[in-house]
């Protein structure tokens, strides 16, 4: 996958050049470049940014550099898939969204900054996206986190795609909970099936124990979800008295 991204502080994003994203990258499964946009204006003053008409406090991002450094990126590595601007009044970023990314050969971030883009700079982008219902300095760290849970759905970036695929969210519900050594630990063991080598009740088991954990932290999932499984699992756990300790599912 080709990700191009268009930002004032390119120095930023050496972050990804580590962990799993850095080795994505070294094995040609992910190729990142950063352009500033700076580069593109045409302001003896090298500014990219300008009071807004009608007045107003704050200083918006002109049309201009991102347009010429759009084009740029475009004639360096062609039309990209999808265009995104980090917004908080975008669509609010999950897991779904993530994958859905994920299919794109090409895709192309805007970063803000300052009060925001100048209206026009919207026409050029597929997509607007919000991390949440919080305004952050600038569209870097969204677009880092993005990238990140993008990745991890590319094939071979993972040490094992199935790790992809137990993920928290990957099928409507939080991931169950997982141990490794030692077995006991100052009082605290490990549930007896997850020892036992008997794959199919630890199946049944983190099952449970996912819909457990997501009844207890995140309800809201589970409202969303129709399978006559799951909701049997639901209606069995909330019939219990104390829903504190899970070891015993």
């Amino acid at each position: 996958m080709q990700i191009d991204i268009l930002s004032l502080f390119p120095e930023m994003f050496t972050a990804l050049d580590y962990s799993l994203i850095g080795k994505a990258q070294e094995k040609d499964l992910l190729k990142i470049d950063v352009t500033n946009f700076r580069d593109f204006t045409k302001n003896k003053h090298h500014s990219v940014d300008d009071t807004p008409y009608g007045g107003g406090a704050g200083m918006l991002l002109q049309v201009q550099p991102i347009a010429d450094a759009l084009a740029h990126v475009n004639a360096e590595h062609g039309q990209a898939d999808r265009v995104i601007i980090l917004d908080p009044a975008g669509r609010k970023f999950d897991h779904q969204y993530a994958v859905e990314l994920a299919q794109s050969q090409h895709l192309t971030f805007i970063c803000g900054h300052y009060e925001g883009f100048d209206q026009r700079v919207y026409s050029m982008a597929t997509d607007q996206i919000s991390l949440g219902d919080y305004v952050l300095t600038g569209g870097e760290l969204p677009a880092m986190v993005m990238i990140d849970a993008i990745a991890r759905q590319i094939p071979g970036v993972l040490g094992s795609q199935e790790s992809a695929a137990t993920d928290s969210f990957a099928q409507g519900l939080l991931e169950y909970p997982q141990y490794t050594r030692p077995a006991d630990y100052q009082g605290e063991k490990v549930p007896e099936v997850l020892t036992n080598g008997n794959h199919q009740l630890i199946a049944q088991w983190r099952l449970k124990a996912a819909v457990w954990k997501t009844l207890q932290k995140r309800p809201d999932l589970l409202a969303e979800i129709d399978d006559p499984e799951i909701n049997r699992l639901v209606r069995q756990l909330k019939a219990r008295d104390d829903l504190s300790d899970f070891t015993d599912l």
